[in-house]
């Protein structure tokens, strides 16, 4: 018997659209803190939304992981606008989207560099009135109110 052959996956330059993916690849997170690295894809900009909660602490903390911020404010109490548009964002069959972390959306900024714009919410949290947004025209991260209302931009994670 021969083994099973390894369906080959042919990656598009940066800023393409990936067919079947849901988006256009954003380029590589790498690895961070233990965790594997990852592509990103780019999903379209969804309606503007609050962040959420504002003058409310909530679960999403970290800098770097969108996906596990995501998921503790969808299972949290209380109302996260942007980060439930992304979570429950479906393209191309794919319903695992999310709301990115700061670092992400850096990350995308940096391999993205002018071919987006505007103000986009990020999924982590600067304070209990605050949380982080990025602009897309010039790299700008900007802690922004939670009551305000931004651009949803979510992404997924492609695994190789």
């Amino acid at each position: 018997m021969q083994a099973a052959e390894q369906e080959q996956i042919t990656i598009p330059e940066i800023g393409a659209v990936w067919p079947g993916q849901g988006g256009i690849y954003a380029g590589f997170m790498p690895a961070r803190n233990g965790a594997e690295g990852y592509h990103l894809i780019l999903g379209e900009e969804l309606a503007r939304a609050e962040w959420g909660q504002y003058g409310d602490e909530s679960p999403a903390t970290s800098l770097i992981d969108g996906q596990a911020n995501t998921e503790a404010l969808v299972n949290a109490d209380g109302e996260y606008p942007a980060a439930i548009a992304a979570y429950e964002h479906i393209a191309e069959g794919h319903g695992d989207f999310y709301l990115p972390a700061a670092a992400e959306l850096y990350e995308i900024w940096l391999n993205l560099n002018g071919k987006l714009s505007g103000w986009v919410w990020s999924s982590s949290q600067r304070s209990a009135y605050f949380a982080f947004s990025m602009h897309f025209v010039d790299g700008s991260q900007y802690d922004y109110c939670k009551s305000y209302e931004l651009r949803v931009r979510p992404v997924r994670r492609f695994i190789q």
